[in-house]
């Protein structure tokens, strides 16, 4: 059963892969094969769990006499489904949750102008200069926000500004490494990011203290090497002026105050969180609320205002990605059942006994993450190694290498850094380059040729800088 599930998973792994061949929806396929994972499972559960959750099983029954009075194949059922099945669920809620309030929130900043206060400002006509204030804004706004909006926001700023097709190419390349290198150094800049922070496997000031730096210099170098195929005059007339995004019925006013308020709500998430020490998602959820207050109060004195063209908090969340949100829930749910089974513990020891080396493994791991899905390899990664805590350490064969698991240990910083930033290396590695090909039509090999070998020299630049920062703090 066990090579069973690995099977599977592959296979659904692969299919997800290919996405645009098979013209299936990867967020279908996710579901699907969290679905059968599951099955596979609770058929396999009498066997496989005294090996994989033997002590977890025992405390279920101590705690339940109830079920403990059962027959075996019935105490394994409800162990499944009323233990592994619910925590996991759970746990991949809180993910969901901090997602979708996230979205809505930074969707609700760009329907009403927001972000048109940050791409109105950008007025100069030097190509070489442009592209370092494209990727300078474009790697601390993803910060921010998700990759994925700032890199439509960006691209659609580009088209508005450059004529030329293949030179808004390289733009775009540039975009994509600058949203990816940006969203790494932040608890809530991308979506591995925010799983290890969530789940509390990194914490904001250590983490924004070891990567910012290296995430700097992985764009740094690429928009180096980028800017030297542009141009050092000026570039050719626009093709149209750079317009307002913003509605018409939206003051300047309005628009900035939601921009600011928005902007500092989400800001004040991660100090939530520190504070109150409550999860991240209901810093989130509170955060949303109070930006849908505000909504409600300014469109309360706006009585000339025709209802259907007010965005309401309750019509941007009809436009939520829901098809990616239910991808990480397959996706999730679908690792969780490989951690639930002792696959990804098992898996785990072959690395430590192969390979023993963290910065071996996290490398190789940002190096599949251009080719697969960063979001399943992190969760995977967490689910092999626990994070490790006091009485854990001491009782480690080898403390010295697992000391790098502990809360903001070196694995899991570097984990970040390389997952988020490895994704640039392929146009099909990131949301962020998802989205450029399908806004730009940009071309797979053109972005191979060009950008790829830039974005590797910033990635091991990056992992460079991260692993001497290491050795000098050791020193």
């Amino acid at each position: 059963m066990i090579l069973l599930m690995i099977a599977v998973f592959l296979i659904g792994y692969a299919c997800i892969a290919m996405e645009h061949k098979l013209k299936i929806d990867k967020s279908a396929i996710a579901l699907v094969l969290c679905g059968v994972l599951w099955v596979i499972y609770i058929f396999a559960a009498p066997s496989l769990i005294p090996s994989a959750a033997g002590f977890s099983f025992k405390q279920f029954l101590a705690d339940n006499p109830s079920v403990a009075a059962m027959p075996y194949l019935e105490q394994c059922i409800q162990f499944v489904v009323g233990h592994q099945l619910l925590d996991n669920l759970g746990e991949t809620a809180e993910i969901l949750i901090f997602l979708i309030g996230a979205m809505t929130i930074v969707d609700l900043i760009d329907s009403h102008g927001g972000f048109s206060f940050i791409t109105e400002r950008i007025t100069t006509r030097n190509e070489r200069k442009l592209i370092w204030l494209i990727a300078g804004i474009t790697f601390f706004m993803s910060a921010l926000l998700d990759n994925m909006t700032t890199t439509i926001i960006m691209v659609m700023l580009l088209r508005k500004i450059i004529r030329n097709y293949k030179k808004r190419w390289i733009f775009a390349g540039v975009i994509i490494i600058a949203a990816n290198s940006g969203g790494a150094w932040s608890p809530i800049g991308d979506v591995t990011t925010i799983m290890l922070w969530v789940k509390g496997n990194v914490s904001t000031t250590p983490l924004i203290g070891s990567l910012l730096l290296p995430c700097l210099v992985s764009a740094l170098i690429p928009t180096a090497f980028a800017a030297r195929m542009l141009k050092p005059g000026e570039m050719a007339a626009a093709q149209s002026a750079v317009v307002s995004s913003r509605p018409r019925y939206i003051t300047k006013s309005d628009s900035l105050t939601i921009l600011i308020l928005g902007v500092s709500l989400l800001v004040c998430v991660p100090v939530f969180k520190t504070v109150t020490h409550l999860p991240p998602f209901m810093g989130v959820t509170t955060a949303l609320g109070i930006l849908w207050v505000y909504t409600e109060l300014m469109y309360k004195h706006k009585r000339n205002m025709e209802e259907s063209i007010k965005c309401r908090v309750s019509k941007v969340l009809k436009h939520i990605d829901m098809p990616t949100i239910l991808f990480f829930l397959g996706i999730l749910m679908s690792v969780a059942v490989l951690q639930s089974a002792g696959i990804l513990s098992s898996f785990a020891s072959l690395l430590d006994t192969h390979v023993h080396n963290i910065y071996a493994i996290n490398l190789m791991i940002g190096l599949l993450s251009a080719v697969v899905d960063n979001v399943p390899l992190v969760a995977a990664a967490m689910g092999m190694y626990p994070v490790m805590d006091t009485v854990s350490l001491a009782a480690a064969a080898d403390p010295a290498y697992m000391q790098a698991f502990v809360q903001d240990g070196t694995f899991w910083h570097l984990l970040a850094y390389c997952a988020g930033v490895g994704g640039s290396m392929l146009i099909i590695g990131s949301a962020a380059g998802v989205v450029a090909m399908g806004l730009e039509k940009m071309n797979f090999m053109w972005y191979f040729k060009r950008i790829s070998l830039l974005a590797f020299m910033g990635y091991l630049a990056g992992a460079a800088v991260y692993v001497l920062q290491v050795f000098i703090g050791m020193a």
